[in-house]
């Protein structure tokens, strides 16, 4: 049934709520699909897309509570100032922070676990279990598609990405790796603020790659950077044979000078 309103909307939007609504697995699932348009065809990716970067935040005394269940610190003794979500993801939201060692004041991304994700993500990973056996025994046309399979990679990507030790290592690897690569950079890993359900990492100051508006706005040359982007997969994935597996547009930044710049580590190929 329909909320009031709701058919007045766009297609792509009530899309979009119906996945948030089910939860943040849900919302993965979507994400997932909206790579994926050779399954669910263009217009339903596209309509998905805004999944990748555009989801609710949890409150703010969730995300305090949880950086100090793994840092074992309040965030006043650990930032000098700790602002609102700006981003939200299906797994995790950040924060803008400053800290301050012996090297001086820097300002810094602060990336927080969901509350209770880990948990809900078992519980929703037997649906999804379940809906992909139905679909092969009752859809045959679909078996070629092999949703269990689907469900088996989502599972082990998630796992992995529940781990942000295992991000802030891979965005380390990353990092030595293509240090000597001009128009390419990873942000610095700022370790002693790391655990298993928090990571702070360097801030980067850019456009956001979902934002080809303000992409333009700011005067980059669109065809140099497209070239960009597909330059460094291929040069990380064929020299390297270790490359960011989760490169949409939710996930570059272009810096002020042109430097494309990859956040969110989850998920490596």
């Amino acid at each position: 049934v329909e909320k009031r309103g709701v058919a007045n909307d766009s297609r792509a939007n009530r899309l979009s709520a119906a996945f948030t609504a089910c939860g943040p697995n849900w919302v993965k699932l979507g994400q997932f699909l909206a790579t994926r348009a050779d399954v669910v065809g263009p217009a339903i990716a596209s309509d998905l897309s805004s999944l990748l970067d555009k989801v609710p935040p949890f409150p703010m005394a969730q995300a305090e509570a949880a950086i100090r269940a793994e840092l074992g610190k309040p965030v006043s003794d650990l930032f000098e100032t700790f602002g609102p979500p700006i981003a939200a993801a299906s797994i995790a939201q950040v924060h803008k922070a400053t800290i301050r060692d012996a090297d001086g004041a820097r300002t810094v991304a602060v990336k927080v676990l969901r509350p209770g994700i880990r948990s809900r993500f078992l519980v929703d990973l037997r649906c999804y279990r379940t809906g992909g056996a139905l679909m092969e025994r009752f859809l045959p046309g679909l078996r070629r598609l092999k949703p269990t399979g689907v469900v088996d990679t989502l599972a082990a990507s998630v796992a992995l990405e529940m781990d942000l030790r295992l991000e802030a290592a891979a965005a380390a690897e990353l990092a030595e790796n293509t240090k000597d690569d001009a128009g390419f950079r990873v942000p610095r890993v700022e370790w002693e603020y790391t655990a298993r359900g928090v990571l702070v990492t360097e801030w980067i100051d850019g456009t956001p790659l979902s934002d080809m508006a303000a992409v333009r706005a700011a005067g980059h040359d669109l065809v140099e950077l497209g070239a960009t982007v597909i330059r460094h997969f291929l040069r990380h994935a064929m020299r390297d044979g270790f490359f960011h597996a989760d490169m949409h547009q939710g996930n570059l930044i272009v810096a002020p000078d042109g430097t494309l710049v990859a956040i969110d580590f989850g998920i490596m190929g």
